[in-house]
């Protein structure tokens, strides 16, 4: 698109996405990222992955975290989180977005969550780190579901099973997040939502930013990203995508796009369904 680059700002930042064409649910990602900053911004399933050089430093939670080289990374479906380099060569990683029913299939076991975003295991991290790159490079449908099963194995010591206690104000803001989801392409007020939770519009504000560590309208971008990232993966248009998930235009949801993943929506759509 005339005036939005295919490409980062700096050249020396790259990312690439992997759907199999075979397994739904699973998304492989990598990159090499020095000076671009990633926006909250959040997956539909588990982030599984692991730094193979450099140090990153996310938001997560509300805690800034750092991940250097020889770490295991792992965050839960929905978790807003950032990224940037602590580096000055960047950092480089790998990771793997699983859609949680898909894990549970593979493990044989329900509700997986993990309690920290980064454990420190260098023999786990390198070990995860060649299995991610041989996904990349699997030929075979059964190749790739074995090497998932090993590289699921790998972070099963990292993972709990059952529950997570919801922190304090997740029962009365799951409606407005149920709300956020079915307006995407709606202009949403404060005094909506402060509706929905029931409380004053400036008291939601205080208390939905304290409890996320977000905005609302921080939290409205990522969801309507999340879904732009959905659609295109089906193969919609990124103009109808633009449209259906409330942004003003393809070059808004480009550059939106681009902030938060890394690739335009463009090359994201190409590098998922290899065309």
């Amino acid at each position: 698109m005339q005036g939005v680059p295919e490409v980062f700002d700096d050249a020396r930042d790259t990312a690439r996405f992997f759907r199999p064409a075979h397994r739904k649910g699973v998304e492989c990602y990598r990159a090499h990222i020095v000076r671009h900053a990633f926006e909250p911004h959040s997956h539909d399933g588990f982030g599984l992955g692991a730094i193979e050089t450099g140090v990153e430093r996310f938001r997560y939670r509300g805690a800034e975290v750092l991940a250097p080289a020889g770490s295991l990374v792992h965050m839960n479906p929905d978790e807003l989180h950032t990224g940037r380099a602590e580096t000055a060569t960047g950092w480089r990683y790998r990771m793997l977005y699983l859609d949680a029913q898909v894990v549970e299939e593979i493990s044989g076991e329900g509700s997986w969550w993990f309690g920290d975003a980064v454990c420190e295991d260098a023999a786990a991290a390198q070990r995860a780190t060649a299995l991610l790159e041989a996904l990349w490079t699997a030929r075979e449908p059964l190749a790739f579901d074995s090497l998932l099963a090993e590289l699921l194995s790998v972070f099963r010591p990292q993972a709990r099973i059952g529950r997570a206690v919801q922190r304090g104000g997740a029962p009365r803001f799951a409606p407005v997040l149920e709300y956020l989801r079915a307006q995407l392409a709606e202009r949403i007020t404060l005094e909506e939502l402060a509706a929905v939770a029931g409380l004053s519009p400036w008291h939601f504000l205080r208390s939905f930013r304290a409890h996320y560590h977000v905005t609302p309208q921080q939290m409205l971008m990522a969801l309507r990203l999340a879904e732009a990232k959905r659609q295109l993966a089906a193969g919609k248009p990124p103009a109808e995508v633009a449209a259906a998930t409330g942004l003003s235009d393809q070059a808004h949801l480009t550059r939106a796009f681009a902030r938060r993943y890394g690739v335009t929506p463009a090359r994201y759509q190409r590098q998922v369904r290899g065309t």
